[in-house]
Formats: structure tokens, sequence, C-alpha cells
């Protein structure tokens, strides 16, 4: 139901004319396979130095990697005045807003974040994609990371990164959207605007808190886990966990629309297990990245 007034208020956005703009901050350039002709992106990744968690643990060098659209737009004061930043859900990375269902209604002329109008930046948060993550090597000795700290890291990339000092908007969808609220607590005026998307302000507990403790105790209670020291990949707790990733994340009215009776939905099984969670099966889906991101909202009351 809120989908249509923030829709309308990202559309009244209205950043200064492109007088004078500057050159993308990101310089790596790259190609986005279904999108790539028809949206110019640019991937970077940006190093934090001596990263502090809650935990009280430390990293020398966080790394977020980063995609981007568009140019920054400096003001009269050089300041970059037209920056958004989109931010994906649990498992997800910036990415999957480069999708025709997003990029398509989003990017183009006249359209929410036109890309002639607004630097989109979309950050792989940390444990996903292409920054630090559990799996790169250091498994469950990788610090216990929750929101907060993800945050924190998008303030860095945003500032030290990017020389960002305010943006223009910030919103998420589902884990994202969480890191909206977070944003609105911990940098109240950082942003001119924030778009929470898909999700509500309230304690994460009942099903969604369960099935994320039933994805983490899949995996930990596989005897080759061996506490994250296993030789060989818990493939019988990863099936359980990309299992219950797929019934948390599928879309009911989808499903339904499509596979409306008993017959259909038991010839859905092969469609099934091509599902992109259970893809991640055959693609070697990281047991440790799975459980610290299920467990990365343990914080949010």
């Amino acid at each position: 139901m809120l989908l249509a007034p923030l829709l309308a208020a990202a559309q009244a956005l209205t950043p200064p004319p492109q007088t004078t703009p500057a050159a993308p901050i990101a310089t790596r350039a790259a190609t986005t396979p279904t999108t790539a002709t028809r949206w110019p992106t640019r991937e970077a990744d940006f190093v934090a130095r001596d990263f502090a968690f809650r935990s009280g643990e430390r990293m020398a060098a966080l790394k977020l990697h980063y995609t981007t659209l568009g140019n920054p737009h400096r003001n009269a004061a050089g300041e970059i005045d037209n920056a958004v930043m989109v931010l994906h859900g649990t498992g997800g990375t910036g990415k999957q807003f480069m999708q025709p269902q997003f990029a398509d209604r989003l990017y183009g002329p006249g359209q929410p974040l036109d890309i002639t109008r607004f630097f989109v930046i979309l950050p792989d948060n940390i444990g996903h994609g292409g920054s630090s993550k559990p799996s790169d090597g250091l498994r469950m000795a990788f610090p216990k990371y929750d929101y907060d700290d993800m945050v924190a890291a998008q303030h860095r990339l945003l500032t030290e990164g990017l020389g960002i000092k305010r943006m223009r908007l910030i919103m998420g969808t589902s884990m994202g959207c969480m890191h909206a609220f977070v944003w609105g607590e911990t940098y109240p005026t950082f942003a001119r605007a924030l778009m929470p998307l898909g999700c509500e302000v309230v304690p994460i507990a009942g099903l969604n808190r369960m099935w994320r403790q039933l994805a983490i105790d899949a995996i930990t209670s596989d005897p080759a886990w061996m506490a994250g020291k296993y030789t060989t990949a818990p493939a019988q707790g990863i099936r359980g966990a990309a299992s219950l990733l797929f019934v948390a994340g599928g879309a009911p009215l989808w499903i339904q629309t499509n596979y409306p009776t008993r017959d259909a939905a038991a010839r859905a099984k092969p469609i099934l297990a091509m599902s992109p969670s259970r893809r991640l099966i055959s693609a070697g889906l990281p047991a440790p990245s799975t459980i610290t991101r299920s467990a990365s909202s343990r914080n949010r009351r």
C-alpha cells in the first residue's frame, strides 16, 4: 500500500540542472549481462581501514564492492547533491537492482531514479557479493557483524570513498529497508529522504526470526560442519538452509497463480530445484556467510 505514494515522492525529487557534472567516481568499468547495453554501470571497491565492529572486533581492511549509474552533480559549494543509494536484502547484492523488473522501471528518462539526473549507488553489503565476507577465508572467525555495522560501513563508503556529505535519498528493500531505518536513527540528517520498502518498524521476531534460526541450525547441526572447520562443505545442512530460504523468500501470490493445483505444484519440483536458493547449492552456497547473513539482524529488537 505504501509503494505508490513512495514512488510518487521519488518522482518529485528535483536536483539542480546538470550544468557541471563531475566525472564518475567509480572507475572500473563493468557490464551487466541483461542491461549493460542500456544501463552503463561502473564498479569499484572501497576499503575501510581499521574498521571497528559493535562486537569489539576489528578488521584492518574491510572491502565494500559497489556499482554506480549516472554521474555525480556538484552544487555551487562543490558538494555532490544528487546521490541516491539503493540497498539490497539478505543474500542479495547491489546488482539485483540491475534486473529488468527494477532497472526498466527506475532508471530511464522521467522515471523515479532517472540516471541523467541522479547518481545511483548500489553497494554490496558486508557479508554479500563482492564485499568482505566469511567465505573469503575467515569463516566463523569473521567479525560478528550486525545491521549497525553494515550501515556504518555504508556511511564510510559514502563519506570517505565517494566524498558525499549529504544524500538526496536512501532507499532499500527487505534488509535494505531495515537499514534505511537504522540510517534514520544513526545519521538522522545525512539523507534528505529515506524510502524503506518491504519491512515494518517492529522487532524482527516471530516467523522472521524463526526461519533465520532454522537455517542456521540446519547448517550447524550437520556433522560435516565441525564448528566451521569443515574440510568438505556441509551439503546436508546447506540443502536444508536453501530450502528454508526458498520458503522464506518465495512470492506466495505468484506461486499460487502459476501452480494452483496439487498436480501443478508437484510438477514444479524441477523448477524448485533450480530456484535461486537451490542453485546456490550446486554453486557451493557458502555456509559461513549464510549463517552470518541470517544472524546479522539479531540486534533489531
